[in-house]
């Protein structure tokens, strides 16, 4: 899998995540918004690795 793709994949588990917790703030789910806040931090770090690997891998 190309680093591009996983920095597009991550983006959007990050989407899927402030979506969940856009839904737990709507429905007054504590427990839904936890989870989303905790994938869009997951997808962030692994967006940040996958950029990170992209750039040694250019040089």
């Amino acid at each position: 899998m190309g680093k591009s793709t996983e920095i597009a994949r991550a983006k959007a588990r990050r989407l899927k995540g402030m979506i969940k917790e856009s839904d737990g703030i709507a429905l007054e789910d504590e427990r839904l918004k936890a989870e989303g806040r905790r994938e869009q931090a997951e997808a962030r770090r692994e967006e940040a690795l996958a950029r990170a690997s992209r750039a040694a891998s250019d040089r």
